[in-house]
């Protein structure tokens, strides 16, 4: 039997890790579980340990004493206002956890990032997304915090020995607009649609003298509605991290994960809207746009601009023009609106919801996510190979979120 640590147990990643992991004592002996606070009930199998990754390493180590593990998974992440900030931060957490945690059983550590990975946040990259790209580095790119823990870890695995009879591997994941649970969380999809939905249905009901069911027009970019995407289920992703963590082909090597299918929201849309008992308006593209339309210009260059050259497109328009983020509605101002606060505050009571959900949400991810105008497609032929042959239906994910979101009054229940 085996031991593991899960670090930042309560996220989005980390909690299905945990939960992954412990419906199998007789392999997980022992999980330990390591966050801030505790949300969470846990099995027998799981210890939750309070730890705080922004201390130094000195008093991480008298919060770890006594906790050493076979495997590592590190999943925790802090977003903060700057780029570089977020380097000098997240690179900060790793790097001090590292120190502080005893290493005389590790034998793989798992580290979580994302697509982020491949300047996403930036504007267009190349397609299909590679893990052999290269990094985005240099002065036409701001920091990437993702390459600073990268290093960290491969230098990390590299020095290690003393204490450990043999070196430390590695491997790291670049999961993608991720679908799971958590509450309070940054970067989490699902709880922003939902509460999106739910309150654009509370102030526009159906009306009691016709069938026609509320609108529900999509908030986000007209390009990027029909353009394509590749999402990352939480569960799924767990059980890539629990496959990758003793796999031989995963040893020292870093994999994207996601679904295995590619998505447009022309297509999961309406499925949202049916889902709740609402319609896609046909015209919503050509009706006057709403007030709260926002949009504008990207990173220059964008990211494809470094693949310019070897794909033959110099003296194009490619790379050469900054991407754009639009959205028909801008829900971090959707949501500062009075008589959006005051239709939570209705529905909440109303449904017995938890009333801090709404303030929680991650507004300005979400609109990230739906405003963009390019594409995002990550390959999974190198997991593929290495032999993870792992798969799940992306709206599958967001129903089976849905039903999560609903049974722990996150969102209200859908109508029968």
């Amino acid at each position: 039997m085996s031991t593991a640590i899960v670090v930042g147990a309560t996220g989005i990643l980390g909690r299905e890790i945990v939960k992954q992991l412990s419906k199998t004592p007789e392999k997980w002996k022992t999980i330990y579980a390591l966050s801030r606070s505790k949300k969470d009930e846990y099995p027998a199998n799981v210890v939750h340990k309070h730890v705080d990754l922004l201390s130094s390493a000195e008093q991480m180590g008298k919060d770890l004493e006594g906790i050493d593990a076979e495997y590592i998974f590190f999943t925790a992440y802090l977003q903060k206002d700057t780029e570089q900030a977020n380097w000098d931060v997240n690179g900060d957490m790793l790097d001090n956890f590292l120190k502080a945690v005893p290493h005389t059983k590790t034998k793989r550590i798992l580290l979580v990032t994302g697509a982020k990975q491949y300047g996403v946040h930036l504007g267009q990259p190349k397609n299909p997304l590679l893990e052999s790209d290269p990094w985005l580095t240099g002065t036409d790119f701001p920091p990437n915090f993702y390459y600073r823990q990268q290093e960290i870890l491969h230098n990390f695995c590299a020095q290690s020995g003393p204490g450990n009879p043999s070196k430390i591997t590695w491997t790291v994941t670049y999961p993608n607009d991720v679908i799971g649970f958590a509450t309070g969380n940054f970067m989490n999809l699902a709880t922003g649609i939902g509460l999106y939905v739910a309150v654009t249905k509370e102030l526009n009901p159906n009306p009691p003298d016709t069938t026609k069911p509320t609108p529900l027009p999509f908030p986000g970019s007209q390009i990027f509605y029909t353009r394509f995407d590749t999402f990352t289920s939480a569960r799924l992703h767990a059980t890539f991290s629990e496959w990758a963590i003793t796999a031989p082909g995963a040893t020292n090597q870093a994999f994207n994960v996601v679904n295995g299918d590619a998505q447009t929201w022309s297509d999961l849309w309406p499925r949202v809207a049916h889902r709740y008992g609402m319609h896609v308006p046909p015209d919503q593209f050509t009706s006057p746009a709403s007030s709260l339309a926002q949009s504008k210009q990207l990173h220059t260059p964008p990211p494809i601009s470094v693949a310019v050259e070897e794909a033959g497109l110099v003296g194009t328009t490619v790379g050469q023009e900054p991407s754009v983020l639009s959205q028909r509605v801008n829900l971090v101002k959707w949501s500062q609106q009075t008589e959006v606060k005051d239709a939570w505050g209705r529905l909440a009571e109303r449904e017995g919801l938890q009333r801090e959900a709404f303030e929680q949400a991650t507004w300005g991810f979400v609109d990230f996510v739906l405003g963009r105008e390019y594409d995002i497609v990550q390959s999974m032929s190198k997991a593929r190979e290495a032999g993870w042959m792992g798969y799940e239906d992306t709206w599958k994910s967001f129903e089976d979120v849905f039903d999560e979101l609903e049974a722990a009054k996150v969102i209200p229940a859908r109508k029968p």
